[in-house]
């Protein structure tokens, strides 16, 4: 009846999953509660594998937040830009903290007094809220590195405006690098054409047009409407699944075999619902380029404990210098403050143990919390159960997730002892 054998502490021995003795794997709690747990003359006389499956993951889920100790950590090097993108598994952090040169831990702190709120594109000149162009000089970004001048294109700086000039077929001009575009969201353009010669269309073989174009970063294209006289023109378009063969472009097209003439100006393009949106806020690059501030820099004991009561009102949450972060949970990533760049940063953290197979396993200390939890649920579930004993496992599912909790938080006499032998020292002030 014993669980070791000599083999299987010879394999334990020369392999690499040490310390598996601890743990149960999820699969073998189901199993167990289905053999122990369901049948005739039992109190659960009948439950499908599936729900016992279904209260399992969940009672791993929940024990995990408050009840397991929390096993998992991220290191990484904080690079220039002072962000950390969360782990794929993240529930919440139980600390973050940077390493010194000799391996030491030193807290860091979150800070409430900041954010990285989404920033809305506004005109300079009197607010309003801007699109995603507007004007031929913002572009899609700040510059113009990005925009390519095709055959017989040029920029009128003086009169803010594209000038055509006998541009032949497939004469472009192009915004490259373009990311904001999306399968089934709609656009609204409007634009302007102007200077185009008279001509009378019946003497051509072609009516010289332009057409606007966009394709989103996937190659998913989608045209405007062909346009070939002088006026101001509006039209929304949604982008549908379709391959184009560029990426990450608008540009307006000669479409026709006649040379199109003409001026280009007033080039609006947004999403038709959405507000447009920078990309970084002042609020997150004030954070990333600041210094701490006094309170937090002269609170260090070799600066200003000879200044006596020179710290009167000092908040003790801002009274260390090991630095600060806060978490944007819609960007998924941890912001730091300046002076953790280059460090080395280990983020502890919670998980629900649902990420893989490996990690679905209880810990021996809360394996009859998980029977009483999943019994619990199925009995508390199913119809004509009296009350009294859906009560009953409801009593036994919190002593058992008490008697968890206090076998995991893994407090040791001595240990405790030599920590309170502190408390005999005497303070003086």
């Amino acid at each position: 009846m014993g669980l070791l054998d000599g083999t299987a502490q010879q394999a334990y021995y020369q392999g690499n999953d040490h310390g598996n003795y601890q743990f149960v794997s999820l699969a073998d709690i189901i199993n167990q509660f289905m053999v122990v747990y369901v049948g005739e003359d039992k109190i659960i006389t009948k439950a499908k594998r599936m729900d016992v499956a279904f209260h399992a993951q969940r009672a791993l889920a929940e024990l995990s937040f408050d009840t397991f100790k929390s096993i998992k950590a991220q290191e990484i090097t904080v690079p220039s830009s002072l962000q950390m993108a969360l782990p794929h598994d993240y529930v919440n952090y139980t600390k973050i903290s940077w390493v010194d040169s000799v391996g030491i831990k030193h807290l860091l702190y979150p800070t409430t007094k900041t954010s990285n709120p989404t920033s809305i594109i506004q005109n300079a000149g009197n607010g309003i809220y801007s699109p995603i162009i507007s004007g031929f000089n913002a572009g899609f970004t700040t510059d113009e590195t990005n925009i390519t001048y095709g055959a017989g294109t040029a920029k009128d700086a003086t009169n803010n405006q594209v000038d055509f000039t006998a541009a032949a077929f497939g004469s472009k001009l192009t915004w490259d690098n373009v990311t904001d575009f999306e399968i089934d969201k709609s656009y609204v353009l409007t634009y302007t054409i102007s200077n185009v010669p008279y001509t009378d269309p019946a003497s051509l073989s072609a009516v010289a047009t332009i057409t606007p174009r966009m394709n989103d970063a996937f190659g998913n294209k989608r045209s405007f409407t062909s346009r070939s006289s002088n006026g101001t023109y509006t039209e929304t378009v949604t982008i549908p699944a379709s391959s184009g063969g560029f990426t990450s472009s608008f540009w307006f097209n000669v479409t026709s075999t006649a040379t199109f003439t003409g001026s280009i100006s007033n080039i609006v393009l947004a999403e038709s619902s959405d507000i447009p949106l920078n990309v970084g806020s002042a609020t997150w690059a004030g954070y990333q380029s600041g210094t701490l501030d006094g309170n937090q820099n002269n609170y260090q004991d070799d600066v200003y404990w000879p200044l006596d009561g020179s710290r009167y009102g000092l908040d003790p949450q801002h009274a260390q210098a090991n630095g600060s972060f806060y978490i944007d949970s819609l960007s998924g990533k941890i912001y730091f403050s300046s002076n953790i760049s280059g460090q080395t940063v280990i983020l502890d953290y919670i998980s629900d143990s649902l990420g893989t197979d490996g990690e679905m396993q209880v810990h021996k200390f809360a394996e009859e919390a998980m029977y009483k939890w999943i019994a619990h649920a199925i009995l508390s579930g199913k119809a004509n159960i009296p009350e009294y004993q859906v009560n009953r496992f409801k009593k036994e599912r919190w002593a058992a997730i008490r008697t968890a909790k206090l076998r995991l938080s893994n407090i040791k006499l001595e240990e405790l002892t030599q920590i309170l032998r502190g408390k005999s020292k005497q303070i003086k002030h």
